[in-house]
């Protein structure tokens, strides 16, 4: 599918600090435009599926997707989220081990994979850069597999909503007298999906947090925090970030 790319060049890129080129120089990110190019999906449409060749390795710089595992008897599980920023590949991997479709309209930033791999090994900060990256995913599986064994629906509910919140709410954002609304990327089903629970559970506990003055809503999609705080308290984290 082709959309317009309101960017072309890696100084207007909305992750530029964020992305798996974060610490690149001038020189590299001369480099890096030499061997990019941009995809667009539309929201369910599959980005790649189990079994792929992975031509190219990418950064999501608008939208979200989910990694999605299939079992024999034709059953998915959702087992994690790609928001703006993450990266979709691995060097040296030639093909694809999970499903990942796009949730909503997704647009990629892509690199050939076999020439990103030559500027990995040849760049040894670009290197760290994907190594951090890659401990910050063990721990956020980490801390998944502790909601999900452990956590109560009330509590991954409100732990869905910091993890979205983190990611897509700019630091001016909240420093803002009035704090802005977070656009929810999946709907109740996908929701219920990925966080273990059935369909009634997450809308139950939705309405529960709306009814404490937790969440308020802007639109069926959009929700207001009013209190970080009071949402970390209910998802039991010990301290905030």
């Amino acid at each position: 599918m082709t959309k317009t790319i309101p960017f072309r060049n890696c100084d207007g890129c909305p992750i530029r600090h964020r992305a798996i080129c974060a610490t690149c120089d001038s020189s590299e990110f001369v480099q890096l435009e030499a061997m990019k190019y941009y995809r667009s999906y539309s929201a369910g449409q599959t980005i790649k599926w189990a079994g792929d060749r992975m031509e190219f390795v990418a950064s999501i710089v608008a939208g979200t997707a989910t990694i999605q595992h299939l079992v024999e008897d034709g059953r998915k599980q959702t087992v994690g989220l790609l928001l703006p920023s993450d990266f979709i590949g691995r060097p040296g991997r030639e093909t694809a081990l999970y499903d990942v479709t796009a949730i909503t309209d997704v647009t990629l930033c892509c690199f050939r994979r076999g020439e990103f791999e030559k500027l990995v090994e040849s760049t040894p900060h670009i290197a760290q850069r994907m190594l951090a990256m890659a401990l910050d995913e063990l721990d956020a599986a980490r801390d998944w597999m502790f909601l999900l064994g452990r956590k109560t629906a009330r509590e991954r509910i409100a732990s869905f909503l910091l993890l979205i919140q983190r990611r897509t709410v700019s630091i001016e954002g909240l420093a803002a007298p009035q704090p802005a609304p977070i656009l929810l990327p999946l709907t109740r089903d996908a929701m219920s999906d990925y966080l273990g629970l059935t369909l009634e559970t997450v809308t139950r506990q939705f309405s529960k947090l709306k009814a404490d003055g937790i969440i308020e809503y802007a639109s069926k999609r959009e929700v207001f925090i009013p209190d970080l705080a009071a949402l970390r308290d209910v998802a039991g984290e010990v301290t905030g970030y």
